[in-house]
């Protein structure tokens, strides 16, 4: 079965290895049919402390690392602005 990947922003990082990462993602309301915004907040295993508050990251599914964390952070979202 494939992992699900899904991409947030860090708002806390006090844990040791560990940071929480909101996502946020667009439903349409079954009765009103307009998009509404729903938030999550997912604890993500982050081995190295190197994620701050306000980081644009990608989080990944993986085996439970303890009784709330079963996400990994795989890497920096990078917002792509033209640059070369």
């Amino acid at each position: 079965m494939p992992r699900r990947v899904m991409q947030g922003t860090v708002v806390s990082d006090k844990g040791d290895k560990t940071v929480t990462v909101l996502v946020e993602r667009r439903v349409m309301h079954p009765v009103y049919k307009k998009f509404i915004r729903q938030s999550k907040k997912y604890a993500a295993h982050d081995e190295n402390n190197q994620f701050k508050v306000g980081d644009a990251v990608s989080i990944i599914e993986c085996r439970p690392i303890s009784k709330r964390k079963c996400w990994t952070v795989v890497t920096e979202a990078v917002a792509d602005n033209g640059a070369a």
